[in-house]
C-alpha cells in the first residue's frame, strides 16, 4: 500500500492531498501520452495499463490493490459512460446499412468464436469443458475504441467503421449474459441450466434490454428538449443521465442493461436535441476519462509476477482466436450478407480486445468460481501482446487491401457559435493524394443549394475561396451546409472525389 495512503475505510480530509497528487498527476500522464499513442501506432489503452502497473504492487510506489469485486463494480460503471459516449457520438445513417451485419458479429459471431477458443482451450490446455468456455465468452467482445485509437488517421469506408462502431456496441451485452452464466455453473456446478434455458434468459435481457432503452432514449429526449434550459452543460449532464438511466431501468427488471444503455444513447444522439455540440463534448471528456480510470485500475489490479507463467498459454489461444475464430465468426456472420472477402478479411483482423474482456475476467471471483488467478492473468497478457501485434499493423492492413479512402469528412465540433440554432453544420474535408478533387474549381463542385466551401487551408496559408479557385492535394476545405443538406453535400463531394468533375452529370 502506498506510504501516507490509509487502510481500505478509514479515508479522512487528511489523506484527500495524496490521493489528488497522485490521481492529477495520473490523469495528466495520460492525456499527454495520447500523442506518444498516435505517433507509435499502438492503442492508448496499452499506456494506460502500463500506467497502473507501474502505480502497482511491483511499482515504485508499491500500491496495493487486488479487489475483484470492486473493480468489477467501477469496471461496470465505467464501460456504462463508454457505451453512453459511443452512442452518443454514432449518427445513425452512418451506422444504418451496418446494424444487420453488426447483429449478426454480436450474437452468432460470438457464438462462433466461443466455440472455436473454447474447444482449443479444452483439448490444448486441458481446461474442463465449463472454465474452457468461460474463456472463450471472456475473448468473444471486441473493443472498437482500441481498433479507432490506430485508425484515427486512416479513413476507411462508412460501411467498415459502421460495423466496427455497432458491433462493438451490441456485443458487450450477450457476452456479460453468458460469462455470468458459465461463472455461475463454475461455481456452483451442483445446479446446472439447460442450453435451452441460457438461450432463452439471454433472449429475454437483451429483448426486454433493448425496448427500455429504446424508450428512455425517445420520451427521455423529448421531455428533457421540452424543458432545456439556455446552460449547455447543465442540459449534457441531464443527457448522459438518460443514458445511465436506461442502464439502470433495464438491470433493475434482470434485463441487459448495457444494451439499454448503448440503444438510449443513440436515440438520443440522433434527435437533433439543443445544445448538441456540447453534449457530444462532454460525453467525450467523460468517455475518456472512464477509459482513462479503467485501464489504470485494470494495471493496479493485475500482478505481473504470476504473467509468466501465462504467455505460452495466452499466446497459444491469442493464435487460435486470431487466425481462426475470429475470421472464422466474421465468415459465418457475414457471407449471406454478401459482405466482400476484403471487407472479411479486415474486420477479422480489426477485432482487438479492449477493456471489456479484462473486466469480465474478474467475474469469476466474485461469483466464486475456481481458477480466478488463472483466468485473469491469460485474458490480460492475451490482451497486451495481441494488441502490440494487430495495431500497428491495421493501417498497413487496411492500404494492402485497398480500402483506405482518398476523401473523408469529419463533424466538426464548434463552441462559439450555436449551429444548433441555426440548421448548419461543419464539414471538413482533406483532399487526398489520388482524389479526384485535384484539378477541380469549387463552382465545378456544384454542391446542393444551402451549403458552401468558406475556407481553403493549403499549406500553412488559409483564404476564402472563389467559385473559380482550383482545389490542390493536401487541401483541407471547411464546408457550411445547412441540416436538410449535409447528407447530399457529403454524397456530392465523395462523387466528385471518386469520379472526377463529370461525376452524376447525367443526372
Amino acid at each position: 500500500m502506498l506510504p501516507g495512503f490509509p487502510a481500505a475505510g478509514s479515508f479522512t480530509l487528511h489523506d484527500l492531498t495524496p490521493a489528488l497528487l497522485v490521481g492529477s498527476v495520473v490523469l495528466l500522464v495520460s492525456v499527454a501520452a495520447v500523442r506518444l499513442s498516435v505517433r507509435s501506432g499502438l492503442p492508448s489503452l496499452l499506456l494506460y495499463l502500463a500506467i497502473g502497473l507501474a502505480l502497482g504492487e511491483s511499482g515504485p510506489l508499491h500500491i496495493r490493490f487486488d479487489s475483484a469485486e470492486l473493480t468489477q463494480v467501477l469496471g461496470y460503471s465505467a464501460l456504462v459512460l463508454i457505451l453512453a459516449e459511443g452512442g452518443l457520438s454514432t449518427r445513425w445513417e452512418g451506422i444504418r446499412r451496418s446494424v444487420a451485419p453488426a447483429g449478426m458479429l454480436a450474437t452468432l459471431g460470438v457464438v462462433v468464436s466461443i466455440a472455436v477458443v473454447g474447444v482449443a482451450a479444452r483439448f490444448v490446455l486441458h481446461m474442463d469443458w465449463n472454465t474452457a468456455l468461460l474463456v472463450g465468452a471472456i475473448l468473444s467482445s471486441t473493443d472498437a475504441a482500441a481498433v479507432f485509437s490506430v485508425l484515427r488517421r486512416v479513413p476507411l469506408p462508412r460501411r467498415i467503421t459502421g460495423m466496427l462502431e455497432a458491433e462493438s456496441g451490441f456485443n458487450d451485452a450477450p457476452v456479460v449474459i453468458l460469462v455470468t452464466a458459465l461463472a455461475n455453473w463454475s461455481a456452483h456446478p451442483e445446479q446446472p441450466h439447460s442450453w435451452w434455458f441460457l438461450a432463452g434468459e439471454a433472449t429475454f435481457e437483451l429483448v426486454v434490454g433493448a425496448l427500455i432503452g429504446l424508450g428512455v432514449g425517445w420520451l427521455g429526449g423529448r421531455l428533457i428538449r421540452g424543458a432545456a434550459s439556455n446552460s449547455s452543460g447543465l442540459f449534457s449532464i441531464g443527457v448522459v443521465a438518460l443514458t445511465v438511466l436506461g442502464y439502470a431501468a433495464a438491470a433493475s427488471v434482470h434485463a441487459s442493461g448495457f444494451i439499454a444503455c448503448y440503444l438510449a444513447a443513440l436515440v438520443l444522439g440522433n434527435m437533433r436535441l439543443p445544445h448538441r455540440p456540447a453534449v457530444q463534448a462532454f460525453a467525450t471528456a467523460v468517455g475518456w476519462l472512464a477509459q482513462i480510470g479503467l485501464f489504470v485500475l485494470l494495471g493496479l489490479l493485475a500482478s505481473p509476477a504470476g504473467m509468466g507463467d501465462q504467455v505460452v498459454p495466452a499466446v497459444v489461444i491469442g493464435l487460435v482466436l486470431l487466425l481462426v475464430g475470429r475470421p472464422l465468426s466474421v465468415v459465418v456472420s457475414l457471407a449471406p450478407l454478401r459482405t466482400t472477402w476484403r471487407d472479411q478479411a479486415f474486420l477479422s483482423w480489426a477485432g482487438l480486445r479492449g477493456a471489456v474482456p479484462i473486466v469480465l475476467a474478474t467475474v469469476p471471483r466474485t461469483v466464486g468460481a475456481p481458477g480466478f488467478d488463472t483466468i485473469f492473468d491469460l485474458v490480460f497478457v492475451l490482451v497486451v501482446v495481441f494488441t502490440l501485434v494487430q495495431g500497428p499493423t491495421l493501417p498497413w492492413i487496411a492500404q494492402r487491401l485497398g480500402l483506405v479512402e482518398q476523401y473523408q469528412a469529419l463533424d466538426l465540433v464548434v463552441e462559439a457559435t450555436p449551429l444548433e440554432e441555426m440548421g448548419a453544420e461543419l464539414l471538413q474535408v482533406r483532399v487526398g493524394p489520388r482524389s479526384r478533387l485535384h484539378g477541380v474549381e469549387v463552382y465545378e463542385l456544384r454542391l446542393p443549394e444551402g451549403s458552401n466551401v468558406t475556407l481553403v487551408v493549403r499549406g500553412d496559408e488559409g483564404f476564402v475561396p472563389g467559385a473559380d479557385t482550383v482545389l490542390r492535394q493536401g487541401d483541407q476545405l471547411l464546408i457550411v451546409a445547412t441540416a436538410a443538406t449535409r447528407q447530399r453535400t457529403e454524397k456530392r463531394v465523395r462523387d466528385v472525389s471518386l469520379h472526377g468533375r463529370l461525376a452524376g452529370w447525367a443526372s
